[in-house]
């Protein structure tokens, strides 16, 4: 490889990171437009499964019913987080006290300074300020609905005259058949992941809503969701899941039994998730590297923070896919594949 080559990559790489950060505002919006799209296709696929609906009902019904069930959901969802929010953020201050309390029977008892311990290694731990920014996350996402409705309508207005655009940009039938290939296995292969993640996160979400509603945590919904959120981040996302109720259940009860019974009621459900349901389920279909996941993991939350982190196996995915089909770039798919065959 010339130097010429070598510093035309390192430029165009450096470009493409700075157009990531600096359109993050645009692009953002549009990335979760095409994961809803590409839902809407596997809630399609579902849909023609059953063989009257594949008979009968055209295709333009079954997208249109797919979208429709999924922002009635989003609306339904974002009412009722509103409402669970605004129920935290005004009990909040009654429990702040609660975690002095518990430092203080835990200092007493095992004579440490457990504060002074956390705050050496972790900085100020300020729970209502973590508490705020993942409200502000929230809020932001949602905020964004309407923009993002505006992009998945003219997803599927462009998905109309795709193919006939193909063929004209392609006119060599073995070309067109080569891209055409390409863009089937890019989008079975993230049509399959987002749809059976999201299957796999709204079972999840839904024991950790029953178990922290016995348990008696307060807004179990706005808890659930946030855990039917995490768990699209691999790795650090159930983790992440796990403890943020638990340390609450901590604030909001002053003792250390219910942060206990949040630790494994919940722990246990991510456990079983995620080492048992999950790999039955998806079984090795991404045909990805668990390092590869981790530093693609640190790559796009570094860019776009939890967002990113959500989206970083689907990108991945069309990475290792699009490289496998050129001679140039597959060894790289190569280095991202799971065990070196793509």
């Amino acid at each position: 490889m010339s130097v010429n080559r070598i510093a035309s990559s390192l430029i165009i790489c450096i470009a493409v990171v700075i157009i990531l950060i600096y359109g993050s505002s645009l692009l953002i919006p549009f990335v979760f437009a095409w994961c809803i799209w590409f839902l809407v296709r596997e809630i399609k696929h579902l849909l023609n499964r059953i063989p009257w609906i594949n008979d009968k009902v055209p295709n333009w019904i079954n997208n249109l019913l797919a979208s429709i069930v999924i922002f009635a959901a989003l609306g339904m969802i974002g009412r009722v987080l509103s409402v669970n929010i605004q129920s935290l953020a005004r009990s909040y201050p009654q429990y702040e006290s609660n975690i002095h309390h518990v430092t203080d029977g835990l200092n007493k008892q095992f004579n440490i300074d457990i504060m002074r311990y956390v705050n050496q290694y972790a900085g100020d731990l300020d729970f209502g300020a973590i508490l705020s920014s993942i409200f502000n996350s929230i809020s932001d996402m949602l905020g964004n609905a309407v923009m993002i409705l505006i992009y998945v309508i003219f997803i599927f207005i462009e998905e109309a005259f795709f193919l006939p655009k193909l063929k004209a940009l392609f006119s060599d039938e073995k070309q067109y058949d080569k891209i055409y290939s390409i863009l089937v296995k890019i989008s079975d292969s993230i049509s399959h992941y987002i749809g059976l993640k999201t299957l796999i996160s709204i079972i999840t979400g839904t024991a950790s809503y029953i178990a922290l509603f016995i348990i008696g945590i307060q807004a179990p919904f706005f808890w659930a969701f946030l855990i039917f959120l995490l768990n699209y981040i691999p790795t650090i996302g159930s983790l992440t899941a796990t403890v943020f109720p638990a340390v609450f259940a901590l604030l909001q009860y002053g003792e250390v039994g219910p942060f206990v019974y949040v630790l494994v009621c919940v722990g246990a459900i991510q456990v079983i998730m995620g080492n048992i349901i999950e790999p039955k389920m998806m079984g090795n279909s991404l045909n990805i590297s668990a390092l590869v996941t981790l530093l693609s993991l640190s790559f796009w939350g570094a860019l776009w923070g939890v967002t990113g982190m959500m989206l970083s196996v689907p990108i991945t995915v069309m990475m290792v896919i699009i490289f496998s089909h050129f001679p140039a770039t597959r060894p790289i798919a190569i280095l991202l594949s799971d065990k070196g065959k793509v």
